[in-house]
């Protein structure tokens, strides 16, 4: 860290004192924490059926099923990380802590949410429709990668706090 005068410059902090106290108090923290675990099987189990269908031909209606339920489930996680949001930072989306995060998640639910625009127009055939689904996924991971890594730095600023 680069030091100035005889005070080391700190990262910014993700969390106020109050923040923190908000975000330890809601029930919307519990319901992200239930919510991303769950989003992330059905999204490995969705990629292996995309896989299926790609390398085999065979389970076009079974991945097409994982990649709608992967969707609501992303819908799902938005709104009530929308609403986590709100409680903890006072901000229904983009607060300062997370604005990277929630910029990227809307490219996210832009990609998902093409795939359910060509699924439902048939305006590519299964096979486009797959490759769709697989950038949407590369972006969910690249996504859950960036909350994942804010939250590790969420717990060593609480260890710090302690």
């Amino acid at each position: 860290m680069p030091s100035t005068g005889n005070h080391v410059a700190q990262p910014p902090r993700l969390y106020t004192e109050a923040e923190r106290a908000r975000r330890d108090a809601t029930v919307w923290t519990i319901v992200q924490g239930v919510l991303a675990p769950a989003q992330f099987l059905v999204f490995a189990i969705s990629l292996a059926l995309v896989a299926r269908y790609l390398w085999t031909g065979e389970g076009y209606l079974a991945a097409t099923i994982s990649i709608v339920v992967k969707t609501v489930f992303l819908y799902a996680i938005m709104i009530t990380g929308s609403i986590w949001e709100k409680v903890v930072f006072g901000k229904w989306l983009f607060a300062p802590a997370f604005f990277w995060e929630d910029v990227f998640s809307f490219v996210v639910i832009a990609l998902h949410t093409a795939y359910l625009y060509v699924l439902t127009t048939g305006s590519l055939d299964a096979t486009g429709q797959m490759i769709v689904a697989l950038a949407a996924y590369a972006a969910y991971v690249i996504n859950a990668g960036q909350f994942l890594w804010k939250l590790r730095m969420a717990r060593l600023e609480g260890e710090l706090a302690a």
